[in-house]
C-alpha cells in the first residue's frame, strides 16, 4: 500500500496497476507521446522523434477511480 489519495474521494492508499495495450506489435503497456495527435498519411499516429513515457497507473479501492502517471523514459 502506498500513501497516494484519491483526487476524486480522498481515500488514502491507491493500488498500483497498468495499463494494457494488447494491438497489433503492442509491447504490453501503454506509453505517454509528447505533443498533440497528429495522423500520418495511412491514418496512425506520428510518433517518430517524440519523447515516450511509461505509463503508471493507480486504482483506488472504493471507487474504482484511476489516477495515472507519465513516469520513466521508454
Amino acid at each position: 500500500m502506498n500513501n497516494y489519495t484519491c483526487t476524486h474521494c480522498g481515500t488514502v492508499g491507491l493500488m498500483e496497476g497498468f495499463i494494457e495495450d494488447a494491438g497489433e506489435h503492442s509491447r504490453g503497456y501503454a506509453r505517454w507521446i509528447e505533443g498533440a495527435l497528429e495522423r500520418g498519411v495511412f491514418g496512425g499516429a506520428k510518433r517518430m522523434g517524440r519523447p515516450r513515457r511509461q505509463i503508471e497507473a493507480f486504482r483506488c479501492p472504493k471507487c474504482g477511480h484511476l489516477e495515472l502517471f507519465a513516469t520513466g523514459a521508454v
